[in-house]
């Protein structure tokens, strides 16, 4: 009986409903995450950001991608190379040390 009063279309968009909010909350969590590394706002402005994407989800990142969107990737690239220098430095004097 359930089977019946639940068609296959409302199926498909329940699914599509549900993919849209996963890739809500993962470009929250990276949008967040860039709102933490960046280096060039201070803790006042981070705060606010934040904020405006906890009171506001939708609006709060579609605006902060549209305002600062651009270089994210420049941010992530940059957060790499240092993970990256620091992982090198470790093996270093890991060699230096046996």
């Amino acid at each position: 009986m359930i089977a019946t009063s639940y068609p296959l279309f409302n199926f498909f968009l329940s699914l599509l409903w549900l993919a849209l909010f996963v890739f809500w909350v993962f470009l929250a969590f990276h949008v967040i995450l860039d709102i933490f590394r960046s280096h060039d706002m201070i803790g006042a402005v981070k705060a606010l950001w934040v904020l405006g994407i906890i009171l506001f989800p939708f609006i709060g990142v579609l605006l902060y991608l549209v305002v600062r969107g651009g270089s994210m990737h420049l941010r992530q690239i940059h957060a790499m190379q240092m993970h990256e220098a620091a992982y090198d430095e470790y093996v270093r004097k890991s060699k230096n040390m046996q």
